[in-house]
């Protein structure tokens, strides 16, 4: 070893992180630093949302959640979901096994389109929508010769969450799979797996974690979003609007109390994403042990 290795190692560690050797006065700074923005750009907003709820009584509040076209806008959230997140699931799971487990032709241009949601507005993804299926649109003529409505209509709604939702899971995914590699599932093969078997009984418990990280983001934006949304729903009341716009028109309509009462609901959903997401990521973490003891 030489002179300057056994000085490295030999060398006291500075007060504060002994890994890296910062002084304790960095460390206490950044910690102040992020504690101050979760508290002003989380926590606060947190606090208000649900403060504001309840500013005008239990009974407003309950009113509020209760009322018919809320209960239309949370019944339409919920059929929305129901049918993105799965329909994502199979997306993502399909993705990510054909770009961890085989190299073909056009796979970075697969990968790259799976960002695409990433990188494009919501809005401008709605548009889209709009300029293929609406009535002036390319196929909007022979949608309506059909009597198929599409924008301003669910159908629409669902597409267009689709769109913005299908990265998580197959993003989730396509990591956790390249890191395991192929080598169990080519073991099943030999054995005499068939390839549902395979995927059934060493793929799927090897990612389920992963999975269920990625639903549940899944789920979280297609509940929550909004820009989409609003361009392809046509804000018809009590027919073609989610929660997120039932906020927003409670709001215009300066009915602040419902329309936090209404928004309290999201933010618990928020907080119930975050608590899934931080004990699916632990888990995520052990199985990453796992594959690599050294990590």
């Amino acid at each position: 070893m030489s002179t300057i290795a056994i000085a490295a190692v030999n060398r006291p560690a500075r007060a504060g992180n002994p890994a890296r050797g910062e002084p304790a006065w960095v460390r206490w700074t950044l910690i102040a630093l992020a504690l101050t923005f979760l508290l002003g750009f989380l926590f606060l907003p947190l606090a208000v949302v649900f403060s504001q709820a309840f500013s005008k009584g239990l009974a407003v509040f309950w009113s509020a959640l209760t009322e018919e076209n809320a209960l239309l806008a949370a019944r339409l959230t919920l059929i929305t979901a129901l049918i993105a997140v799965p329909l994502n699931l199979v997306f993502g799971v399909a993705a990510a096994w054909c770009i961890a487990k085989f190299e073909f032709p056009g796979k970075s241009l697969l990968i790259t389109l799976i960002d695409l949601p990433f990188s494009v507005s919501p809005v401008v993804s709605g548009l889209i929508y709009v300029l293929l299926f609406g009535l002036q649109g390319w196929f909007g003529p022979w949608l309506q010769a059909h009597d198929i409505k599409l924008i301003f209509a669910v159908p629409g709604i669902v597409l267009a969450t689709i769109f913005v939702t299908f990265p998580f899971v197959a993003r989730e995914l396509i990591p956790l799979m390249q890191a395991q590699g192929t080598e169990e599932e080519e073991a099943a093969l030999v054995l005499g797996a068939s390839g549902w078997q395979t995927f059934r009984h060493v793929t799927l418990p090897n990612i389920r974690w992963g999975l269920l990280y990625g639903v549940v983001l899944c789920n979280a934006r297609a509940m929550g979003e909004f820009g989409a949304v609003s361009v392809v729903s046509g804000h018809i009341r009590g027919l073609t609007n989610t929660l997120p716009l039932h906020v927003e028109i409670l709001y215009n309509e300066y009915n602040a109390a419902a329309a936090f009462a209404v928004a309290s609901l999201l933010a618990c959903l928020a907080l119930v994403t975050l608590a899934a997401k931080h004990f699916l990521a632990w888990h995520l973490r052990q199985d990453a042990s796992d594959l690599d003891p050294h990590a």
